[in-house]
């Protein structure tokens, strides 16, 4: 990447020299001159700036390493973000200002870190912040700063867009240096771009928006937001709620555009200025332009709307803005609603040769299923988790996708993987079919069963009976897994004698953290023990019958102990036949040496470095969380974490004991995924669940009617609500008395129901 110290020469010339590790870095920012001369400069003595120490991020220097000229872009960029409070604001609200948008960027930096490409994040000396991230090669790097602003929703210095500039540097403090990836030391050059680049980049800068505060007033500000969520999202999701995904057009525009500035002002303060930046112009024309007639039509528009009396957050906004949380969880993740966070580029060797055979779009996929079948190889084997519990590689891998996508393209480097338990339990099954035909079930058993008999893989038709004794085998020899694999998750069912999806939900649960299972006979002929359930096992299925099969499970703990894949394809993708690589020998030969490290492995295994990471997770998620208000993701993290965990110490164990970069890199990426998906498949209904946990814990005793009511309903809410309390009638002549004791008022636009600021919980109600 790059990351160059800038120092002056005798004759006061800047040259670079690299920085080319994470010890030299943090040494030249902690030294005493340095925490002395910043001490100086918060302390307003702006001429003492420059002892501070300066780096570079964005370049390579000359050949005489001189800066001064640099043409040659690094594969990183530095942005320098500078806040400056509004003049308009006394002195005091100007601080107050500055503070509240310092205190948001560290935590809306690093949700966005994975998708950014973050290399380093720092406090700078005076009201900002510097951060590095991975250049996008195909961009300038005015593009690339133009691109890094709106993923964060941050302006940018503009000043600060040439390739040469030096950042003065803070200290390592953890409250100064707030994130620091090692591979900011690389000093690998960009791609040089010839001259057709260059002029394509140019054109695509001359017309790229700048960003600015003040828009033009035809054109609404899409990078404005609302508690993180964009007005611009906020509005596409109005209209596709309440008007087909259509926006207003000739005919019907001033109606529209009304509704929709009445219903979006209490979120803007009730202010115009706001209201002008975030509602759209109708009337504009494809290319932006609009009459003097037309733009005065729009703006009488929404100063009408900002006239209609005042009735709280109107209903409509509030399920807009609900339907827009329960899909931040997803963006949390690092994708967007169709695209999940990006496989790392350099995946560890393992998880490459396992992905090879496959294209591009089945290779998340691939990685994420792989797992039940490795940890199937170790045996007695277990890893201890940052809060010291003990863990086994216990993986259940569920393949979302929708019918004829390819879900099968997950099976040959699952057979591979599990071919030598396969050969070993041939032996086994024809030993136990020869003692089933010396003792007859019928009769009283003449010889005992061999205890040495282990048969790990499993078929997808069992009896309760038949399942206990394997899992009873395996622990016997060896603390050894159990495994299964079945085209429809439905087939789970069948695994024991209840056929019941609640049957498989329980044994997910008990699988995941290992617990007894099995039954206690009294019969002598009857299957009878108990034992840790180690169950591994990979499922395929559809979106809308995985969630009918996992309807009552989101919320009980059985989904968040998954490992949800998916595929997603292009649309010029969907009609052409997966070309897989050959799986033969050479193959096999490849796979070989990472699974005799798996079963070869024994005991407790411990890796500091994966430890390090999950707890950094642990706090990464956590930020996150609440950045997107987001409890389902914030439910969903917690194992989430566990599981990507866990694949980093069996790709650890499995690479012979040796953590690395493509390691650490997959385990981010794994969690991300994972949580990804289940927050698409699974996320807004966990949402709404949790939300009516809190909302049943908040009814604690008898309560008037009006109480229990939102605080802007409908009349068929009214209604259920009064059935639900056992009331007789319509409840019309309440509603009246209500109204004319100024309990409540009618919204006109909506027909809502709205509690009025007149109301007290403790007065006025129907008993």
């Amino acid at each position: 990447m790059s990351a160059f110290i800038v120092e002056k020469g005798d004759g006061g010339a800047k040259f670079m020299r690299p920085v080319g590790s994470r010890e030299e870095y943090l040494a030249l920012r902690n030294t005493d001159l340095q925490r002395q001369t910043l001490k100086a400069v918060r302390q307003q003595d702006a001429r003492k700036k420059n002892l501070l120490v300066q780096m570079n991020y964005s370049c390579l220097p000359q050949a005489d390493g001189s800066l001064k000229g640099s043409h040659t872009a690094s594969r990183s960029v530095g942005m320098d973000i500078d806040f400056k409070a509004p003049k308009e604001l006394p002195a005091d609200e100007q601080q107050q200002w500055l503070k509240q948008r310092m205190d948001e960027v560290p935590s809306l930096v690093l949700a966005k870190k994975n998708e950014l490409g973050l290399l380093m994040l720092e406090r700078s000396a005076t009201k900002g912040y510097h951060l590095v991230f991975r250049r996008r090669e195909d961009l300038s790097q005015q593009e690339n700063l133009r691109w890094a602003s709106t993923l964060l929703g941050v302006e940018y210095d503009d000043k600060a867009k040439d390739i040469t500039r030096v950042f003065f540097t803070t200290t390592a403090d953890a409250d100064e240096l707030l994130f620091l990836d090692d591979e900011l030391f690389d000093q690998t050059p960009a791609k040089p771009q010839d001259d057709a680049d260059e002029e394509a980049a140019a054109q695509r800068a001359a017309h790229a928006p700048e960003a600015s505060n003040s828009p033009a007033p035809t054109a609404h500000d899409a990078e404005a937001r609302y508690n993180g969520m964009l007005y611009a999202d906020i509005i596409e999701k109005y209209w596709q709620l309440f008007n087909d995904g259509k926006e207003p057009t000739d005919g019907d525009r001033n109606v529209l555009t009304f509704e929709l500035a009445v219903n979006l002002r209490s979120i803007c303060g009730y202010d115009l200025a706001k209201l002008l930046a975030v509602v759209p112009n109708y009337w504009a024309r494809p290319d932006g332009t609009c009459s003097p007639q037309d733009r005065a039509e729009y703006r009488k528009t929404i100063e009408n709307a900002l006239k209609e009396p005042r009735k709280g957050m109107p209903y409509r906004l509030k399920q807009v803005l609900q339907a827009l949380k329960s899909t931040a969880g997803v963006k949390a993740c690092g994708g967007t609603l169709t695209t999940p966070p990006p496989m790392p580029k350099r995946l560890p060797p393992l998880v490459r040769l396992l992905t090879k055979n496959v294209p591009g779009f089945y290779k998340p996929a691939v990685a994420a299923a792989v797992f039940p079948a490795l940890g199937v190889h170790l045996h007695g084997v277990k890893f201890r988790y940052w809060d010291n519990v003990d863990h086994e590689a216990t993986f259940m891998s569920v393949l979302i996708g929708r019918q004829s996508i390819g879900k099968g393209t997950i099976k040959k480097p699952i057979e591979f993987i599990m071919e030598d338990i396969r050969q070993r339990d041939i032996p086994n099954r024809q030993r136990e079919a020869e003692w089933k035909q010396k003792n007859p079930g019928a009769k009283q058993k003449k010889d005992p069963r061999p205890t040495d008999i282990c048969i790990q893989m499993l078929i997808d038709n069992l009896t309760d009976a038949v399942f206990n004794q394997r899992v009873i085998d395996a622990h016997q020899n060896g603390q050894r897994f159990i495994y299964t694999i079945v085209d429809e998750i439905e087939a789970l069912k069948k695994v024991t004698s209840k056929g019941t999806v609640d049957e498989v939900g329980l044994l997910i649960r008990k699988a995941f953290d290992n617990s007894d299972a099995g039954q206690e006979r009294v019969g002598a002929d009857s299957v009878s023990g108990i034992a840790p359930l180690r169950w591994n096992f990979n499922a395929s299925t559809t979106p809308p019958n995985a969630r009918k099969f996992f309807s009552r499970m989101v919320n009980d703990g059985t989904v968040s102990r998954l490992d949800i894949s998916t595929i997603i394809r292009n649309d010029d993708e969907d009609d052409a036949a997966p070309i897989l690589g050959i799986y033969d020998h050479r193959f096999a030969a490849e796979l070989k040496p990472y699974i005799d490290r798996l079963e070869a492995a024994s005991g407790l295994i411990e890796c500091q470095q994966a430890k390090r990471l999950s707890l950094d997770m642990k706090q990464e998620n956590s930020d996150a969380a609440r950045l997107y208000d987001s409890e389902a993701y914030r439910v969903l993290s917690y194992r989430a974490n566990v599981i990507a965990w866990l694949k980093g110490m069996v790709l650890y164990v499995a690479h012979g004991c040796k953590w690395s970069r493509e390691i650490a890199d997959f385990v981010r990426w794994s969690q991300a995924y994972n949580l990804w998906c289940k927050m698409l498949y699974f996320g807004q209904q966990l949402e709404r669940e949790l939300r009516e946990e809190v909302e049943i814990q908040r009814q604690s005793g008898p309560q008037n009617l009006l109480e229990l009511l939102p605080d802007e309903f409908t009349r068929e809410q009214y209604r259920q609500m009064r059935q639900s309390q056992g009331r007789s009638g319509d409840g019309q002549s309440t509603l009246r008395v209500w109204q004319a004791r100024g309990y409540i008022a009618q919204d006109e636009t909506t027909g809502c129901y709205v509690k009025t600021s007149a109301y007290k919980l403790k007065t006025g109600g129907d008993r």
